[in-house]
């Protein structure tokens, strides 16, 4: 049990917080918080920040750990998606000795978000971009280090190695923490709700939402962190999980269905729809496998979004294969 009373977060050890920032609904989104003891005080890190609707929910789980935003040296993104770094801005803006680390093809959106914003409201139109997202500000160019493969964020002496992971997006690293010997993943690990957790362990599945989605890269990225043999993963959705080798079977297991789905529906007349149905089916499918004792119905209602979004990631990786 963590010494600290937390509003919003919870204590996972090895000075790691993860911090429900609210969005959507309660345990999908999360970011992390690494605290790191050091000679004139605790330093810290935040890896992902949610959206501007989350900035709040970190600074009160700050001041539940008795720290200040200016004890934060470093804000590190895992890829520039707006539920993990739509807020980047605001929190840079509190924490004035923090600097911001993101995969280099991020560097220029997080400098002028404009291209980012406009691409968010292609994807969910502009009245569930405002809602969700609202506005988000633009970040001071010496403020933002390009975080290319292998590159060493020293944390008070605790070293994050950030690692180019593409597959889900083109601009995400993952994050590997030695001392903990845990993978901040962002959205390359795959996606696993607690709901859906069982005795046989968490349902994981992977997330091809849009436009970047590359099974190929994926499957190479998924094996690049493996390499390290995790013993824990700390996806953005949700929070830590253990089993690392059985997540991975299970996850690169579902990538493959995945791919078959969209292979077999590349050409036929109302496709998004099958893809979302044929999406659907397979989680329903794994989970009952797992043991799960939810109902369809809600099943649907928890994974509504991500269907959604995964079925137009897989759009957009058809097309691109029938160029």
């Amino acid at each position: 049990m963590s010494r600290f009373s937390l509003r919003y977060a919870s204590d996972l050890g090895d000075g790691i917080y993860a911090v429900d920032t609210g969005y959507i609904r309660p345990q999908f989104d999360a970011c992390y918080i690494i605290t790191q003891r050091a000679p004139s005080s605790e330093r810290i890190a935040v890896i992902d920040c949610g959206t501007p609707h989350s900035i709040e929910r970190i600074l009160t789980t700050l001041t539940d750990l008795e720290c200040q935003p200016d004890q934060v040296d470093y804000i590190i993104l895992t890829h520039i998606h707006l539920d993990h770094a739509g807020g980047a801005g605001q929190l840079m803006q509190l924490c004035l000795n923090a600097q911001l680390v993101v995969h280099p093809r991020g560097v220029k959106h997080m400098i002028d978000p404009s291209m980012l914003k406009a691409g968010a409201i292609k994807v969910y139109g502009e009245e569930v971009f405002t809602k969700e997202y609202g506005d988000f500000q633009s970040i001071e160019a010496h403020r933002v280090i390009e975080a290319t493969d292998q590159f060493m964020v020293n944390l008070a002496g605790r070293i994050l190695l950030c690692i180019d992971t593409p597959g889900h997006a083109k601009h995400h690293i993952t994050i590997w923490d030695q001392m903990s010997r845990g993978a901040f993943t962002g959205d390359t690990f795959g996606i696993s709700y607690r709901e859906f957790d069982t005795e046989k362990g968490a349902f994981i599945f992977p997330s091809s939402t849009p436009i970047h989605f590359d099974p190929k890269a994926l499957r190479a990225s998924l094996k690049k962190i493996m390499l390290y043999q995790p013993e824990w993963i700390y996806p953005t959705h949700f929070s830590k999980i253990g089993q690392v080798p059985r997540l991975y079977q299970k996850l690169t297991e579902m990538l493959s269905h995945v791919e078959d789905l969209g292979i077999s529906m590349k050409k036929v007349d109302n496709r998004h729809e099958l893809l979302k149905i044929g999406l659907l089916n397979l989680y329903i499918q794994e989970l009952r496998d797992q043991g799960c004792q939810l109902s369809d119905s809600k099943i649907d209602q928890l994974l509504q979004l991500d269907v959604e979004l995964n079925a137009q990631g897989m759009g957009v990786w058809l097309n691109a294969l029938q160029t």
